[in-house]
């Protein structure tokens, strides 16, 4: 470290505990601000000389990060942006409060992907999963799947890939790489990858497997699984790693396996860290129990329609649902995508709507002929539902008002 970048990583703790002192968050994105301003190759260089892994995708990629630093926790010290700040700033941020840390695990936004191949130079990279997300404002998800795969062809042998198998746009945008792990992640959402991103044919699908009859392109078989049967993870040589999650869903299980696949290409043993995955209880709110006045309300969060989607699988069946929609700038402002989500699976139980664009969801359910009660805000919404179990499902700032509610609950 030069004195230039001793200065910088001073100037950035400084800025990110003042951050926190006044209450105006926890300081990632001001600290790497101000660091990288004083030191543009600051990221450069607080990675240089560790182990990095990044995690890209559209859904899951917070949740995975967590996953994989506790596994990697099982042989040293693991710098991490546990809370989400999954761009330059939060990355540098990450490294300079571990400079200890000899493994980074970082969360990485899928359009600075190649920004942080070259600055962090990672031993590992795992691509969870790409559909459309916030779409007034975002790539289109087969143009993002090639800036990958031009990404990638860019720095291929450099790096091991570890991807999902089962998302036909990850596997066109990792099969340019020398080195690929394959997952079997799974995708219930399939409507972004209908169209085969090689050539341009349908896709034609077979239970798990599919492929493009015109091109080629195909499901890889997958090294690494999730077990059919309990809750377990299967290895490359077959043996099952038994999983206890705190976490719910088949996606968390997925999400799990990518951990443990990313963790053993570290020589971590992952009889070693499985264990470890059941220790994580929640992420930056995300699955969150929260109790007031009587109500014990788990928080979910979903930001497009991939993850409502997932999010309807994970919620128990009979509690009543409090949703909330709000449509500000790191939302993007367009609602029509809620359009793409199926609700009829909450037809016949308490579903109470809120938010900024509330109005805009309860036309959605009334399309769907979906009983529901529209309220002004969270506590509103408390007071609507019966003592006992609830399930809140809120997209990103929705969400990130409803933990300010709770004082950010973790």
């Amino acid at each position: 470290m030069t004195p230039r970048a001793k200065f910088a990583t001073t100037l950035l703790r400084t800025a990110a505990a003042l951050s926190r002192a006044t209450g105006r968050g926890d300081g990632s994105v001001i600290g790497g601000r101000v660091g990288l301003i004083v030191e543009p190759r600051l990221l450069e260089l607080l990675a240089e000389g560790r182990h990095v892994v990044l995690i890209s995708g559209t859904n899951g990629k917070t949740t995975t990060t967590r996953f994989t630093t506790a596994a990697l926790e099982a042989i040293g010290r693991v710098a991490t942006n546990s809370f989400g700040a999954n761009m330059p700033t939060g990355h540098t941020t990450a490294l300079a409060k571990a400079p200890k840390a000899e493994y980074a695990a970082l969360e990485c936004d899928e359009h600075y992907l190649g920004q942080l191949l070259d600055a962090a130079r990672p031993k590992v990279v795992a691509l969870l999963n790409l559909s459309r997300d916030q779409l007034d404002r975002a790539m289109e998800v087969t143009a993002l799947a090639a800036k990958w795969r031009q990404t990638l062809e860019a720095s291929a042998g450099q790096t091991t890939i570890v991807a999902n198998a089962d998302d036909p746009l990850i596997v066109w945008a990792a099969s340019v790489c020398e080195r690929v792990v394959w997952v079997a992640a799974g995708q219930s959402w399939t409507a972004d990858s209908a169209i085969c991103p090689n050539c341009g044919a349908h896709l034609d699908r077979f239970g798990e497997f599919w492929r493009c009859t015109n091109c080629g392109l195909n499901r890889p078989s997958p090294q690494w699984s999730v077990a059919h049967q309990g809750e377990a993870v299967v290895g490359p040589d077959g043996r099952r790693y038994e999983l206890n999650l705190q976490l719910p869903g088949r996606v968390n299980r997925a999400n799990a396996a990518t951990a443990l696949a990313v963790a053993s290409l570290f020589g971590v043993d992952p009889a070693q860290a499985a264990p470890r995955l059941s220790e994580v209880a929640s992420v930056a709110g995300r699955y969150a129990r929260v109790e007031r006045d009587g109500r014990q309300l788990r928080l979910l969060l979903a930001k497009n329609p991939a993850g409502w989607l997932e999010s309807f699988d994970m919620i128990d069946p009979v509690p009543p649902v409090v949703l909330s929609l709000n449509a500000r700038e790191v939302d993007g402002f367009d609602t029509s995508w809620i359009y793409d989500v199926d609700f009829t699976s909450l037809a016949g139980r308490k579903v109470v709507v809120t938010g900024d664009r509330r109005t805009d969801l309860a036309v959605r359910l009334e399309v769907d002929g979906v009983d529901f009660l529209v309220v002004d805000d969270i506590r509103a919404a408390i007071a609507a539902v019966p003592p006992g179990p609830v399930e809140v499902v809120a997209n990103y700032t929705a969400f990130q008002d409803i933990r300010a509610e709770f004082n950010r609950v973790n």
